[in-house]
């Protein structure tokens, strides 16, 4: 069937769909234990998509334990690279030929525009799982400078059982982040995805299985973070945790590994990202679209979102007048027209959060330039507008707290120094981005960064080949690049005597 051009075929292929919201194990689709399941909301007008599988302790149990003798059967784990190799590449194939259905999964289940999650999220999915599968037999082990009658060997091992707990804004592009390098390594995963948006996770599993990836090496449990994601954190026989969430649910898994087998804990929190324009800036007008996009894209549910935007005081009045003026290409609309590039946020309680931003920033004595409002009530969806306030001092909530919405705090700064500091003034460190014609600046600015990821003269880059991940509390390790495979391996070093 050929790809829908309109929102009236999008919604008549969403209208034709059969969703799924069973949990997924051992190659099987299931219900929960307890019977017990949760209403899938759709934020675009509110209705009922899936009655959702609300798995806890007792579903966590068997599908790590279903991990566990998978691991240890060896049927993934000791596959010889190449084999495994084809079968990720395999898996990336019927991701894309499958986009249709996975893209629209995508927006029902949490807002994004159609034409994002398949150019976005579909396609950066296929990429990530094909660039991992890709790597597995050229990534090669160490031998160590060693006497003569000596050898030492380096080498790496699969961790065994890794549980992988996503998140609701880019549900099967963070899922894939993940399971790329902990696959291609040889483990097995248990993935629980967030209970806002279960729907891409739940229909990969059984891909994955169709691409060839035997039965039990990926499983996939729905549910809530405070039934089976503290169960999947607490388990005596998960290796390794894999998290993608807020900052303050990743301390909590912190002291549940710490609580249960000191399992290894790898963590992408939270941003409050500064992009940082100088007066020198090349191009105002560039610095525009790309501010607005990085605070708009995504309905702002972006954990680097260039939330603070630092502006020096001689271009501030025009970069204001530049960005409210390009915010109007992100006015919220459908999310199954493929024109709209802004649709809803995740739910009512995400939104409300927003809102109360939006509220203290009032409040707190910041102006409020552009939106700030709730748009198509009529619906029975979640919209809200962009966002821009001016006015702001770091100190204030809308500066210093992670908001995941499209509100932008315009900041003043007078000289790099104070730029720097005010842009290190912050408890995390995922992104920045600098504008400056001058390439000594740039440099200067960027290596004072306490910053992860630091873009020049755009917002965002990068692709698989750069790693991911931040600083201070924005979390630890990488998710992307070769790095990524550190975390879903144990080093093992091997020496041998000659006689």
């Amino acid at each position: 069937m050929s790809t829908p051009e309109s929102r009236t075929q999008w919604q008549a292929l969403a209208d034709s769909m059969s969703i799924n919201g069973s949990a997924f194990i051992a190659g099987e689709y299931l219900d929960a234990q307890s019977k017990q399941t949760f209403d899938c909301i759709s934020p675009i007008d509110g209705r009922v998509l899936a009655k959702v599988a609300s798995c806890d302790e007792a579903d966590a149990n068997i599908a790590v334990q279903n991990a566990r003798e998978t691991f240890e059967a060896g049927v993934w784990a000791n596959l010889a690279p190449v084999k495994r190799k084809q079968v990720m590449i395999r898996f990336a194939e019927l991701l894309e030929q499958n986009a249709d259905e996975l893209a629209l999964l995508e927006t029902l289940d949490m807002g994004k525009p159609i034409q994002y999650a398949k150019a976005v999220d579909v396609a950066g999915a296929a990429r990530a799982i094909r660039w991992s599968g890709e790597a597995i037999d050229k990534i090669y082990d160490e031998i160590a400078p060693t006497a003569h009658n000596e050898i030492g060997m380096i080498t790496r091992e699969a961790v065994g059982v890794v549980a992988a707990i996503v998140p609701w804004n880019f549900p099967m592009l963070m899922a894939c982040w993940k399971l790329g390098p902990a696959l291609a390594t040889g483990n097995s995963v248990v993935l629980k995805p967030s209970e806002k948006s279960p729907l891409t996770a739940i229909r990969m599993a059984q891909i994955a299985v169709e691409a060839g990836l035997p039965k039990g090496v990926l499983n996939v449990l729905p549910g809530f973070g405070h039934t089976v994601g503290k169960a999947l954190a607490l388990h005596m026989d998960v290796d390794t945790l894999v998290f993608t969430g807020s900052t303050k649910i990743a301390k909590q898994l912190m002291v549940y590994a710490g609580e249960s087998n000191m399992k290894r804990v790898w963590l992408e929190a939270g941003g409050k990202s500064p992009n940082i324009i100088f007066n020198d800036a090349p191009d105002l007008k560039k610095a525009a679209q790309a501010a607005a996009s990085a605070i708009a894209f995504n309905q702002g549910e972006v954990c680097t979102a260039g939330s603070r935007l630092l502006v020096e005081s001689g271009v501030k009045d025009e970069l204001i007048g530049l960005i409210a003026e390009e915010l109007k290409s992100w006015t919220p609309g459908h999310p199954l027209d493929p024109s709209t590039t802004s649709g809803a946020v995740v739910d009512k309680q995400q939104l409300d959060n927003v809102l109360g931003y939006i509220q203290s920033g009032v409040d707190e004595g910041a102006t409020l330039n552009h939106g700030g409002s709730q748009v198509m009530q009529d619906s029975g969806g979640v919209y809200i507008e962009p966002t821009i306030f001016s006015d702001v001092d770091n100190k204030m909530t809308i500066a210093k707290e992670e908001i995941f919405g499209p509100v932008l705090s315009v900041i003043t700064f007078d000289g790099m120094e104070q730029a720097i500091e005010i842009a290190n003034d912050t408890i995390y460190g995922l992104a920045a981005g600098v504008w400056t014609a001058d390439i000594n600046k740039a440099h200067k600015t960027a290596k004072a960064l306490r910053s992860g990821m630091v873009w020049i003269n755009h917002y965002d880059g990068g692709d698989m080949t750069a790693p991911f991940g931040g600083y201070k509390q924005s979390g630890n390790g990488r998710d992307k690049s070769l790095h990524a495979f550190d975390k879903y391996t144990e080093i093992k070093a091997t020496w041998l005597v000659l006689e």
